[in-house]
C-alpha cells in the first residue's frame, strides 16, 4: 500500500481530499498510521484508500481480495463443531500414540492452511504490484527508487531518528524558539527519551533529496519547512501544507566521510546552505537553523532508521 501511495503521487492531505470527494472518510493521520505499521489494515480503509489513489472498482476489488486472504491466514482454528464418533475420546485416552498424533495433525493442517492463504495473498499482492507497474508507465515516471547515498531508505520512505552528531543522545524534535521571537513549534534538539512525539518520517522525493515529516498524534502530519523571512527566518517549522515539489520542504542529504557511517549534512534545497545547531550549542532545546556551510561539527547529523510502531 505504501507503493500504491507512491505511485499515486498524492500527499496524505491530497488523499484525504480525494476520499472526501468520493464520500469516504480517510483522515491523513489515519493514512500515516496505517502505512507506518506492519499490521493488516481494516477492510474499509483499504477500500477507501485504493479508491482515493485512483484505482477503479476492479482494481480495488483485487486489493480487497488480497486483504481477505491475508486476514484468513491470521485466523486461529475454530472449535470442533462436528459430531464425535462414539468411543473416540476413550480410544484417544487409551492410546498414547493417538494422543500424540491428534494435536500434531491439527497443527499440520492449520500450518498448511496458513501456507496456502499466504501464497494466495502473496499472489494477489504480486498481481497488484504488476498492476502498479502497468499503470505507472503512461501515468507516472517518478516511482523509481530515489537513492539516498549511505542511507537505506525504502522507496516510499522510512521512520527515522535524526541526531546532532556531537550529541547522539539528543534527537531533532519539536521545540520552541528560545529568543521568543517566533511563537510556534520549530525543530530543536532534545533528549531522545523525551522525543516520543512527533515521530519522524523521511520520504525520498529525488536523488539524495528527501521530505522530512513529523507525525504527531494530536496535530497530524507536518512537513519540516525552511522559513525564509520574518521573525522565524532560518528556523525550521512543521507545516501541514505538505507538497513534494516545494523546495522549502526539500532537504538534500549529503554523506560525509564514508568512514563516518550514517553521518550526513542536511541542506535545504531552496538555498543550498546547511542545517546546524544555533550558536553551536549542545544544550537541550537548542534550535536547528540554516546557515552558511562551514564544515563545523554542529552541521553533522546522524540518521538512524527505526521500525514502524
Amino acid at each position: 500500500m505504501r507503493a500504491l501511495r507512491a505511485w499515486s503521487g498524492l500527499s496524505y492531505r491530497q488523499l484525504e481530499g480525494k476520499a472526501a470527494a468520493r464520500g469516504d472518510t480517510l483522515a491523513s493521520s489515519t493514512i500515516a498510521t496505517a502505512l507506518g505499521r506492519a499490521t493488516l489494515p481494516r477492510e474499509p480503509f483499504v477500500a477507501a484508500f485504493t479508491r482515493a489513489c485512483g484505482l477503479g472498482a476492479a482494481e480495488t476489488q483485487r486489493w480487497l481480495d488480497a486483504r481477505r486472504c491475508l486476514a484468513m491466514a491470521q485466523q486461529p482454528p475454530g472449535p470442533r463443531t462436528g459430531p464425535v464418533p462414539p468411543g473416540a475420546d476413550e480410544r484417544a485416552a487409551s492410546d498414547p500414540a493417538e494422543v500424540d498424533r491428534a494435536p500434531r495433525s491439527r497443527y499440520r493442517h492449520r500450518h498448511l492452511r496458513l501456507i496456502a492463504a499466504a501464497a494466495i495473498g502473496a499472489g494477489a499482492a504480486l498481481g497488484a504490484q504488476t498492476l502498479l507497474s502497468a499503470l505507472s508507465a503512461p501515468h507516472r515516471t517518478t516511482t523509481a527508487t530515489h537513492a539516498v547515498q549511505g542511507l537505506a531508505l525504502l522507496a516510499v520512505g522510512s521512520w527515522a531518528q535524526i541526531h546532532p552528531a556531537r550529541t547522539p543522545r539528543l534527537c531533532v524534535t519539536e521545540g520552541r524558539d528560545r529568543t521568543h521571537h517566533y511563537a510556534t513549534a520549530i525543530a530543536a534538539q532534545y533528549p531522545c527519551a523525551q522525543a516520543v512525539a512527533p515521530r519522524t518520517y523521511v520520504e525520498p522525493v529525488g536523488e539524495n533529496l528527501v521530505q522530512i515529516q513529523w507525525h504527531h498524534p494530536k496535530y497530524g502530519i507536518g512537513c519540516l519547512t525552511l522559513l525564509h523571512d520574518g521573525p522565524g527566518r532560518d528556523l525550521i517549522e512543521p507545516r501541514d501544507d505538505c507538497a513534494e515539489d516545494n523546495p522549502a520542504q526539500q532537504f538534500r542529504i549529503e554523506p560525509l566521510d564514508p568512514r563516518a557511517s550514517a553521518h550526513f549534512r542536511l541542506r535545504p534545497a531552496a538555498t543550498g546552505q546547511c542545517l546546524s545547531v544555533r550558536d553551536q550549542d549542545t544544550v537541550d532545546g537548542a534550535e536547528i537553523v540554516q546557515g552558511r556551510c562551514s564544515g563545523a561539527r554542529d552541521q553533522e547529523f546522524l540518521i538512524t532508521l527505526i521500525p514502524p510502531a
